[in-house]
């Protein structure tokens, strides 16, 4: 997500709770939302794949490859 979309959610906000949104932005702010949710998940999802744990057993498992999430 680009910085221009961050800027424009926070207009959609601030206008939201200064003086109300047509029924487009309201649209047009829920489909900002959602994309940046999304680019939060696949992010934090991107950083959990690449976690290494070392077991009690002594052996080192990837996370991402334990719980088959790996590339996702």
């Amino acid at each position: 997500m680009n910085d221009r979309k961050l800027q424009r959610i926070n207009e959609l906000a601030r206008k939201s709770k200064a003086e109300g949104l047509t029924e487009s932005e309201k649209k047009e702010q829920a489909d900002l939302r959602r994309e940046y949710i999304e680019a939060i998940r696949r992010n934090l999802r991107g950083q959990l794949d690449n976690i290494d744990i070392l077991t009690k057993e002594g052996k080192i498992e990837n996370l991402g490859e334990k719980y088959g999430k790996k590339g996702h």
